[in-house]
């Protein structure tokens, strides 16, 4: 197959981690062509279809010079068997303009991973709400009343914004009440501003966990983020330790409950985190972790993905 890889730019990944390369490792060993632009690089001229300036390249093996770069060509995205949209969150305004111009690639015969329209109906931390049956109790709201009167009501929150990422603008506030209207005023911008309160769930010591879901399938094994020191964030980006365990009972329901679901809307990956026994946040953006898993449990995630998108480009081609 021919896939195009719409990510960061290639010179910005760090190889030893980065889940889009363990795709595109995954995918060369087995004779399918990589091509690679960024969201900048798409382009819709009226009368036209959807193209982008792509990069077409094959991996080296070596780390420090990982890609060597053979062509440089514009190309419709209906061209290649696969579009996987890969780009890294923040989702901004850029983002959602991308997510458009794959949808109207969908449109012209392009196979876009993971869906466009899926990717919009399905803001990460928002999205949890539709199973209030996996979370700790949850507020949304852009009113300061309502944190108040939520923390009250729980004592120990957590706050964030709900475009962070990266564990970006994560606060707790505990029974005293600490800081509270200085954090809803940074978060909340005097009601501008929509943001998300949970009762503060304290097996966060014991990780934050990714648990993926390709193509409606679980992946048996989690990546917990655990928190170092006196933080209580597990994400990687803030200094957590992740570290590989096999997915527990209730990891395992709510994937295998949450995977079909999401897998009919058109999303192929999916990383779902997982405190003690609530779901946080459902990842579509850009879900990662395959490295750590794969090197850490043996448990192969990059050939469980590309079986996935073989697969699902066999059916879409019938």
């Amino acid at each position: 197959m021919n896939l195009l890889f719409v990510a960061d730019p290639l010179e910005a990944f760090k190889v030893y981690k980065d889940t889009t390369f363990s795709m595109m490792r995954e995918a060369q060993r087995r004779g399918h062509r990589i091509a690679a632009c960024e969201p900048r690089h798409l382009a819709w001229r009226s009368g036209a279809q959807v193209q982008a300036t792509v990069r077409e390249i094959q991996l080296t093996g070596v780390d420090d010079d990982w890609f060597v770069e053979s062509a440089t060509s514009v190309r419709a995205l209906r061209e290649f068997d696969a579009v996987l949209m890969r780009k890294d969150p923040p989702f901004d305004s850029e983002y959602f303009y991308a997510t458009h111009l794959l949808e109207q690639a969908e449109r012209e015969g392009a196979r876009v991973f993971n869906s466009p329209r899926a990717l919009r109906d399905h803001p990460e931390k928002l999205a949890i709400m539709e199973f209030p049956q996996f979370l700790s109790p949850t507020l949304v709201t852009r009113d300061p009343d309502e944190v108040r009167r939520f923390h009250a009501e729980h004592q120990d929150v957590i706050l964030k914004p709900l475009d962070g990422m990266g564990g970006m603008g994560i606060f707790r506030v505990r029974g005293d009440g600490l800081n509270l209207g200085a954090i809803v005023e940074t978060l909340n911008g005097a009601g501008a501003t929509t943001l998300m309160a949970q009762r503060f769930v304290p097996q966060i010591t014991q990780g934050d966990k990714r648990v993926l879901v390709i193509g409606g399938k679980v992946v048996p094994f989690s990546l917990a983020r655990i928190p170092q020191g006196s933080e209580v964030r597990g994400n990687l980006a803030a200094g957590g330790k992740g570290v590989a365990q096999p997915l527990t009972p209730r990891d395992r329901e709510i994937a295998e409950t949450l995977g079909p679901v999401l897998a009919e809307r058109g999303l192929l990956l999916v990383g779902l985190d997982v405190i003690g026994d609530c779901l946080t946040e459902i990842n579509v953006t850009s879900p990662t972790c395959f490295q750590e898993i794969t090197q850490q449990s043996g448990f192969d995630v990059p050939a469980m993905f590309v079986d996935a998108l073989e697969a699902a480009c066999a059916r879409l081609t019938g």
